[in-house]
């Protein structure tokens, strides 16, 4: 269970990624949208798993090739927005999540 610490810090960073993902969203992944559905922080703030969300035609392994050479240019522009609030910024896993796509393979099955 996390604690109110970690809590604070997984909103916080849910938050500024999304704002970096929809100013260079664009660059970063045209003809589509990522959304970050959920972070995790461990319990010493060292490691965010960031979950995310794929719209559009984006293919989930190259989006995650792409944010793994991105990620330290990431991880730079996040320290600048947190850097008041956090003084190490924790490194960046990113996993996709299967929520979405396991609710709708849910649904279809009930209509049928």
């Amino acid at each position: 269970m996390a604690t109110i610490r970690q809590n604070k810090v997984s909103r916080l960073l849910q938050r500024e990624m999304s704002d970096i993902f929809q100013k260079e969203g664009k660059i970063l992944f045209p003809g589509g949208l990522v959304t970050i559905t959920n972070v995790q922080i461990s319990p010493d703030l060292s490691i965010a798993k960031f979950y995310l969300s794929l719209l559009g035609n984006l293919k989930p392994k190259e989006t995650l090739e792409l944010l793994l050479e991105k990620k330290s240019e990431l991880r730079n522009e996040l320290s600048h927005k947190v850097k008041h609030q956090l003084r190490i910024v924790p490194d960046l896993r990113f996993f996709i999540d299967e929520s979405y796509e396991a609710m709708l393979r849910i649904d279809e099955l009930l209509k049928k």
